[in-house]
């Protein structure tokens, strides 16, 4: 499939006025190559009478003016800056008039405002007008102006979106510059009103996948506290193989160009992770990041996630991947991260962001999440039950207090966002405690995929909501702390004395030591 993309070039004035005299060399180029071709002259006869009429422009440039002229029909006649707009020119002959000069302006641009160079492998993708980064990680067009002789312009140009085909250009530079592998495209600039705009050419690859999730995962799991990548190999059969961080810290203070020279460097790292552990890549289909708000009191975390885009990055990996023919399974996040704290942190004794991580890679292969039985016992315990609204009673009092103190209006913001988190925590636990019924569910065992193979339980997503106001701030004095071992003996032995000999006793209803 060919894909036509369009950017903008900036380029100070001395280097400027030698591309606009490039430009009108190589229009005058098309316009000659033209009128031979009409006269039924061959390439060759057409190459050796422009390489005379213009001697000091590039050869290649040459060929490239032949090839543009071979796209107007030499059957008809044809204007170069437009028909219509010479018989409006034409037509208006007071020279004063503003219309007129703008008229002529624009003629001008269209006649004597074309550059092009047909692209190919052999010159590493396009030898006279080439893409390159320089060490800030800029993206530069190289325009050669004569024989080993450049200027640079700054190309101007964001991705609209995440599907955006500049991404898929983007990843193929890396891909080329990395492996030697060049893939010709072609680039013509143009003059619109003044400015220098570009347009390129080039056929987007399909390569076959061969890294399927049959062998597996890496999964990746963004956070934003520490900043950084969690990313965990799963094997087929749903267990944690290895693990490891990348951290992103490093590329916070970095500038535009350059956290995004970053970025490429790390897609690649991540998918040379994958082929060589021969894994499929699983990430979250993000489809928007909660950045927090003004005044909401959080304005550390809010800063770094407002100069950090997760979107880009893991578009940027998963573009790497297809290129590389690695399958990319992107899944839903919700509940990963309370899924592996809960679950998977605690009984491998790994870091809640690889335990996220763990999950997102067994939801991509399928596996659904059973809760513990252990932890339904738990959470069909009154007592315990009781503790756990105790406990989020005495922080409401506690935050209540700290409110009426407080006067810092930021600072009472963020009072305010935690006292109602606990009081809906509060209300949770309240509701299940009139029930003392086990939620129900729509999954299979942790373990399986097939819901023949001894039967399932019903446990929805909410009910891991449940669980994580039972337990992390009751049991652990956290929201979502980075230490969750102390739930292993819940979890795993089902330990119900040695977590009330922790709990204070209570008045009314509650535990005793």
């Amino acid at each position: 499939m060919y894909v036509s993309l369009q950017f903008k070039l900036q380029l100070n004035g001395p280097d400027r006025k030698k591309l606009l005299e490039l430009m009108r060399k190589q229009s005058s180029a098309i316009r000659s190559a033209y009128k031979l071709l009409k006269d039924k002259n061959s390439h060759s006869q057409i190459y050796q009478k422009l390489r005379q009429l213009f001697p000091d422009l590039p050869t290649k440039y040459i060929d490239s003016a032949i090839y543009k002229a071979k796209q107007y029909p030499t059957d008809k006649k044809v204007v170069f800056s437009g028909k219509t707009l010479f018989e409006k020119l034409c037509k208006n002959r007071n020279k004063e008039s503003k219309e007129r000069q703008r008229l002529k302006r624009k003629w001008k641009e269209l006649r004597q405002g074309t550059l092009i160079s047909v692209g190919s492998k052999a010159d590493k993708g396009n030898r006279l007008l080439r893409f390159e980064r320089d060490e800030n990680g800029e993206l530069l067009l190289r325009i050669t102006v004569s024989e080993r002789k450049f200027i640079y312009a700054k190309v101007l140009r964001e991705p609209s979106n995440e599907k955006d085909k500049w991404n898929t250009f983007l990843a193929m530079l890396w891909e080329s510059s990395k492996s030697k592998a060049y893939f010709p495209y072609t680039v013509e600039l143009k003059l619109r009103d003044g400015e220098i705009y570009g347009n390129i050419s080039f056929e987007v690859p399909t390569p076959e996948i061969w890294l399927t999730k049959e062998y597996g995962v890496i999964a990746i799991d963004t956070n934003a506290s520490p900043l950084h990548l969690a990313l965990a190999e799963v094997s087929p059969d749903g267990n944690l193989l290895s693990y490891q961080t990348i951290s992103l810290h490093e590329l916070i203070g970095l500038s535009k160009n350059q956290k995004e020279y970053q970025e490429w460097l790390i897609a690649h790292k991540v998918v040379d992770i994958a082929k060589e552990k021969g894994k499929a890549i699983a990430m979250e289909n993000l489809k928007k990041v909660n950045k927090g708000f003004r005044g909401n009191g959080k304005a550390k975390l809010r800063k770094r996630l407002h100069h950090w885009n997760f979107k880009s990055l893991l578009s940027k990996i998963e573009r790497t991947a297809r290129l590389n023919g690695v399958e990319v399974i992107k899944v839903n996040p919700a509940f990963t991260s309370v899924i592996g704290a809960l679950k998977y942190a605690p009984q491998l004794g790994i870091d809640k962001d690889i335990a996220g991580a763990y999950v997102i890679g067994r939801r991509a292969l399928g596996f659904k999440e059973e809760i513990p039985e252990n932890y339904l016992k738990l959470l069909s315990d009154k007592e315990y039950l009781e503790y756990a609204i105790y406990t989020y009673e005495e922080k409401e009092k506690e935050l209540k207090e700290k409110l009426k103190k407080e006067t810092n209006q930021y600072k009472r913001n963020a009072i305010n966002s935690e006292l109602k988190q606990v009081q809906k925590a509060k209300d949770l636990l309240l509701e299940k405690l009139k029930s003392l019924q086990s939620e129900p569910s729509s999954c299979e065992g942790a373990d399986g995929r097939n819901p023949k193979q001894g039967g399932t339980k019903k446990v929805s997503q909410s009910a891991w909501q449940v669980l994580k106001v039972a337990f992390l701030f009751p049991v652990l004095g956290k929201v979502l702390p980075r230490d969750l071992s102390p739930l292993k003996p819940l979890l795993v032995e089902g330990a119900w004395d040695r977590v009330r000999r922790r709990l204070v006793p209570l008045e009314v209803g509650g535990t005793s030591q």
